[in-house]
């Protein structure tokens, strides 16, 4: 805990975005206990309200309270993409370990794999998944798994390969040390860094990834609150109420950018190349 405390001291960009991200999360987990109003229920009489004091970012054009959704939307959000890009990093980063540790025709194939896979842009790939699976929020988290399995297999594959040919690998095995406890005690550490800047990087990626399904229709699905499906919605009635459409913008952008600036700060706090140049 202290060593943390200070590494926040340290680099005080670091503080903020872990400020940020741990505000959105604790949020969005909060949310039934902080004393929101109900997202799904209907005052038809309030539709399209601008904001004021009982609904803070006015209504939607169900009546709807817009802050109770865009906080239960970051629930999904949230849910959806922890979910996805954690089943993509346990996958990929497996695939891009055993290659650089196994090489030959392992190495070969699964890279080739991992390549036509990527070759797919991201956003139709994923459409083709949810097609085959159906649209909701378990097959959006399903399709930007199998969309990201390939960005984590070849970002880790790079460093193992570097810690594969390193001396103490090397001495590991010239003791006799078993492949298992080589990648578990050796390879695996030393990618920690990585793993921790990439996950922070690929999340906030992932976040404008399931809110575009979810303005396509693909992703969760009416009533479940979703910042994508609100933004698909309040477009409709830009001219006539722009504030539902508006505020779940901002809410995108605020949850993809307190990860994406947990990313760069953590980047820049564990390389040792970055901290020798500061």
């Amino acid at each position: 805990m202290s060593a943390a405390v200070a590494t926040l001291r340290r680099s005080p960009l670091l503080a903020v975005a872990c400020g940020i991200v741990v505000f959105q999360v604790a949020v969005a987990l909060l949310a039934p206990w902080l004393g929101f109003q109900d997202p799904f229920a209907q005052v038809v009489a309030n539709r399209l309200k601008g904001p004021n004091a009982t609904n803070l970012l006015g209504t939607d054009q169900l009546g709807r309270d817009v802050l109770a959704r865009i906080v239960w939307g970051y629930r999904t959000s949230l849910f959806t993409c922890t979910i996805s890009v954690g089943i993509a990093l346990v996958i990929g980063g497996t695939i891009g370990i055993l290659s650089a540790y196994l090489g030959g025709w392992w190495d070969r194939i699964t890279m080739r794999l991992m390549d036509v896979v990527f070759a797919f842009p991201i956003l139709l790939l994923a459409i083709g998944v949810i097609a085959v699976l159906g649209p909701n929020a378990w097959s959006a988290a399903i399709a930007i798994a199998v969309v990201y399995t390939p960005i984590f297999a070849r970002l880790l594959r790079g460093p193992a390969l570097v810690i594969c040919e390193s001396e103490y690998v090397a001495g590991a095995r010239a003791v006799g040390a078993g492949g298992a406890r080589i990648v578990l005690s050796h390879i695996l550490p030393n990618l920690v860094s990585i793993v921790l800047v990439q996950t922070s990087l690929l999340l906030s990626a992932a976040i404008l990834v399931e809110a575009s399904l979810s303005f396509l229709g693909l992703g969760a699905q009416p009533p479940t609150p979703s910042l994508g499906l609100m933004l698909s919605e309040g477009r409709n009635f830009l001219r006539l109420a722009p504030w539902p459409g508006i505020f779940a913008g901002l809410a995108i952008l605020f949850l993809s950018f307190g990860f994406n600036l947990l990313g760069d700060a953590l980047r820049d706090t564990l390389d040792p190349r970055l901290r020798a140049a500061s």
